[in-house]
């Protein structure tokens, strides 16, 4: 099933929706509440790589509360036990069996704050979680429900006592980008609201859970022509050949880059994916899963640099082509 127009409509009328209610809580934060909506809508995940204070709990709060979910918050630490987030089978003696007792992964909305300061050992209990919306423990396999989503958030400011984030769990995340800090405007409004300073707390649901899942179901079916795919899969295979990468795009950035373009398509009234809505993306989608290679770093050369020159050197296709 190809979307239609009329279907098209209605997933944009809903997703400017959830933009509005966002707005209310992250002022002047757009083109971010687009991203984050976009990696919800295509089942993926938020990396967010922020300094403190600038609304990253606020952002996971406000999404739960717009889609009528749960939300959780995990501080990750360096003494974070893999069972403190997946949760445990504890012996009841009562009922003399074992019970499992859920971890704060099992909500719809997951902040994992600071998620670089646990040790790799604890970030990996994430990768199952995040990539089939599963936990298994002790040979048991819980759904974590769905819709699913875990923003992470990294401080790029303060790097002691860090654990920076293996590529493979780089990976798993769909789209990475940076809230920053607001405007003057504003700036004014947020300060004029000092007593109340979280805005997320003022939030009603305007979209249920079933209707999001829904949503996503039709974005899914937005039409991508071969002519696009094909163009996406240039793109991936040039930042692979680039002399300043150790390590390109991988085969899943390609895919998280199709379901999210479909995504922004959708949210513009559009069945159909344009470059456009791939070049849009790019920096996004793909920045954070490029390894460059250490020379060339310290040389100036940077992921968004080889992205850059990816979008720069493939020819995009023409309208009809």
């Amino acid at each position: 099933m190809v979307l239609g127009q009329a279907d098209a409509a209605r997933f944009a009328r809903g997703y400017a929706t959830l933009v509005d209610n966002l707005s209310i809580a992250l002022l002047d934060k757009v083109h971010q509440l687009r991203l984050a909506l976009t990696a919800l809508f295509a089942g993926g995940h938020l990396l967010l790589e922020d300094a403190p204070g600038t609304g990253k709990t606020a952002l996971a709060r406000a999404i739960a509360a717009s889609v009528d979910g749960t939300h959780s918050r995990i501080q990750f630490t360096p003494d974070l036990l893999p069972s403190d987030i997946t949760g445990v089978n504890m012996y009841d003696q009562q009922t003399g069996s074992w019970r499992f007792h859920r971890g704060p992964i099992f909500a719809q909305v997951v902040l994992a704050d600071e998620i670089n300061r646990a040790s790799p050992k604890t970030q990996s209990a994430l990768l199952e979680v995040m990539e089939e919306q599963q936990v298994t423990v002790d040979g048991v396999t819980h759904s974590a429900g769905d819709p699913f989503m875990v923003i992470a958030t990294q401080n790029p400011v303060e790097q002691a006592g860090t654990y920076p984030l293996p590529e493979a769990q780089l990976d798993r995340f769909l789209v990475k980008t940076s809230l920053g800090y607001p405007s003057r405007g504003a700036m004014i409004e947020v300060l004029a609201g000092a007593g109340a300073p979280d805005r997320s707390r003022l939030l009603r649901p305007v979209l249920s859970t079933a209707e999001v899942a829904e949503l996503a179901a039709l974005a899914a079916t937005t039409h991508i022509d071969r002519a696009v795919l094909d163009y996406v899969a240039a793109l991936v295979e040039a930042t692979r050949a680039d002399a300043a990468t150790v390590l390109g795009v991988s085969t899943r950035g390609g895919i998280g880059m199709v379901r999210c373009a479909q995504v922004w398509a959708a949210a513009q009234g559009r069945n159909f994916v344009l470059p456009d809505d791939v070049k849009a993306l790019a920096g996004s989608v793909w920045e954070h899963r490029i390894v460059v290679d250490p020379d060339a770093a310290f040389s100036g050369a940077t992921a968004a640099g080889v992205v850059a020159r990816a979008l720069t050197t493939v020819p995009a296709p023409a309208a009809g082509a």
